[in-house]
């Protein structure tokens, strides 16, 4: 009996010292806007979801530790707008691959915004969606082949709410939201048909305006068409008058004040220093920060995600308000409010950013530089607990201490 008790108490160090959590993130600055988190904190990890979120986990509690002092540590970045569905499947040569600039720029989710249709999401969904690494999510183009094919897209005859509708409500878990896209048709028929879809789902709406009139005017759009929760990306393109005599048109504030979002949207020719400058002089700043990642953009001024965010953070918002406009904000915007936070429980999506300060040139998607100094990085990206992207290693053993799978040779 004596031996037995001893051995228990023996035991129970040991047993203390057992590894708790899969990984850990050491001292990072935690921005979790969501939760109001602004603090160097730790990020704990197990079973592919936050464990805690706290200050000083003991790194034994942890089978790998990753040192993040002097980074951020913040959610998984929400992209809600790019294009990854490939020529096969949509009308367009403009698509890039799901995971290609995903993980490196720290991001998690994505929402493919239109590039499929109803008639086309479903190989979408097949080949795509349930492939992909990244969380893809949809805009569902009202135009039913998506994508690409600018009749399709002009034509009233091939713009179908109630068979969008349907698709978005077969696929509820993936679909969260209408895209109406490069309309340049008669009168309203694109705008108002995925509106259309938007109610009957109740779904919001994503809107790239296309081709201006005297009849189909922002004004009009913002003022009377768009719902409360409707998207109004690229909103710093100058294409649709949002730049009224070198002012905010005041349609703008008008849409902002009725609940329209307004969605940054950079893409390859959606983004001016000369419409953003004087657009954050007055105060008018974005709801959200996306992409449009596509072919052209990625190799243009926009880049990827963290670039994006940083030509923000160079236009005068917080490093706080920049995360939320990549997080949780986005989150909400496509009513996945389980995404884009480090709620204990949480899928742990993770993007462990680097600000670095210094001389930078930053270009728009007319290639005009804007000096800044300040520049983000990804440095480590965990989509579900599962390291994705570790840019030095932070998560790895050296390669001396490393279980290689060693060849035998000695045969």
């Amino acid at each position: 009996m004596r031996t037995l008790l001893l051995a228990v108490l023996v035991s129970l160090p040991l047993a203390a010292q057992q590894p708790v959590y899969d990984l850990l993130l050491r001292g990072g600055h935690v921005i979790d806007p969501k939760n109001e988190r602004d603090a160097v904190m730790d990020v704990a990890v197990k079973d592919g979801k936050i464990a805690r979120v706290a200050a000083d986990i003991a790194a034994g509690q942890a089978k790998t530790v990753v040192d993040a002092a002097g980074l951020y540590v913040t959610p998984g970045l929400v992209d809600i707008h790019v294009h990854v569905a490939p020529r096969e499947i949509a009308e367009t040569e403009n698509s890039v691959p799901a995971d290609a600039f995903t993980f490196r720029a720290g991001v998690t989710t994505v929402v493919d915004a239109g590039t499929s249709g109803w008639k086309t999401f479903e190989r979408f969904r097949r080949e795509v969606i349930e492939t992909a690494e990244t969380r893809v999510l949809a805009m569902l183009n009202i135009a039913a082949s998506g994508m690409g094919s600018r009749a399709g897209e002009d034509d009233p005859d091939d713009l179908d709410a109630e068979a969008a509708a349907r698709i978005a409500r077969e696929n509820p878990d993936v679909i969260v939201g209408f895209k109406s896209a490069h309309y340049a048709g008669p009168g309203w028929y694109s705008i108002d048909r995925a509106v259309e879809a938007g109610k009957a789902t109740e779904l919001p709406v994503m809107v790239d305006f296309g081709t201006v009139t005297e009849q189909r005017t922002l004004d009009v759009l913002l003022r009377d068409k768009l719902r409360p929760g409707d998207i109004y990306t690229h909103c710093y393109s100058g294409h649709r008058d949002e730049l009224l005599h070198g002012k905010v048109n005041p349609a703008m504030d008008a849409g902002r004040k009725r609940g329209v979002i307004f969605d940054l949207g950079f893409g390859a020719g959606s983004f001016f220093w000369y419409v953003a400058v004087p657009f954050f002089q007055e105060g008018f700043y974005p709801d959200s920060i996306s992409t449009d990642i596509h072919r052209h953009s990625m190799n243009g001024g926009m880049r990827d995600m963290a670039h994006t965010m940083a030509k923000i953070l160079n236009l005068g918002l917080s490093m706080q308000e920049v995360v939320r406009l990549s997080t949780v904000n986005p989150a909400r915007e496509i009513h996945r409010p389980e995404l884009g936070n480090l709620d204990v429980g949480a899928e742990a999506d993770v993007a462990v950013l680097r600000l670095t300060k210094g001389s930078y040139g930053l270009l728009d998607s007319a290639g005009a530089r804007y000096p800044g100094d300040r520049m983000l990085s990804c440095e480590l990206t965990l989509r579900a607990g599962k390291v994705v992207w570790d840019l030095n290693g932070m998560a790895s053993k050296d390669w001396q201490e490393f279980p290689y799978k060693r060849r035998d040779n000695s045969r």
